[in-house]
């Protein structure tokens, strides 16, 4: 008998390209995301079943270009692949849907609202993260929750994720000797996680 494996069929990460070839607008849609993927790195030190893409795409169908959020986290995967990590995010090959996906608004929407706010939720990514440093009579981060595929505003600063273990807010800080408001990890008590800078200044 026959065997036929229907993901054989499809293209895998090493044959999808790995960049939309779209510059970001402005650094902090990098760094943003950086800061909360260093500090991850540190709370979760121990754990290898998850992984933070920064401006990576992600492959959810063969016939379609990737999505590219400026942050995603997905839970339950592996850390590491190899030397050379992941060149991009395939959902055939992972199997997991990334659980938190994180927008920094530029000065040029990009969608943000709208058209990525519907392509997560059909996705069904659980958490839309978005922050706007531009705004000043609406609230600059939003994050929304995915119920009955709507995403549904979640009031609060931080906002506590209990799927993730984790909450995320924003506050005045430093990082990289840039002194401005940034995007952090908190604890259950409202806590936040220290970044790495932080951390050695207090370990000394």
């Amino acid at each position: 008998m026959l065997n036929y494996d229907p993901l054989a069929c499809l293209p895998s990460s090493e044959e999808l390209p790995d960049s939309d070839d779209t510059p970001v607008d402005n650094e902090l849609q990098n760094i943003i995301p950086g800061l909360l993927k260093v500090i991850l790195a540190m709370v979760w030190a121990e754990r290898m079943d998850w992984f933070f893409g920064i401006d990576m795409g992600i492959y959810h169908d063969p016939d379609l270009p990737a999505i590219v959020p400026d942050g995603f986290l997905s839970l339950g995967v592996e850390r590491f692949y190899d030397q050379n990590l992941r060149l991009s995010y395939v959902l055939w090959e992972e199997k997991r849907v990334p659980i938190l996906a994180l927008e920094v608004v530029s000065q040029t929407y990009r969608g943000e609202y709208s058209t990525k706010k519907v392509e997560y939720a059909r996705l069904g990514i659980l958490y839309y993260v978005v922050y706007n440093l531009f705004r000043r009579r609406k609230p600059r981060l939003e994050v929304y929750k995915l119920v009955n595929n709507v995403y549904e505003f979640q009031d609060g600063n931080p906002v506590w994720l209990p799927e993730i273990g984790l909450g995320i807010g924003m506050e005045q800080g430093t990082y990289l000797g840039i002194p401005r408001e940034w995007l952090y990890w908190y604890n259950r008590q409202g806590q936040r996680f220290l970044t790495p800078e932080e951390d050695k200044k207090l370990a000394q």
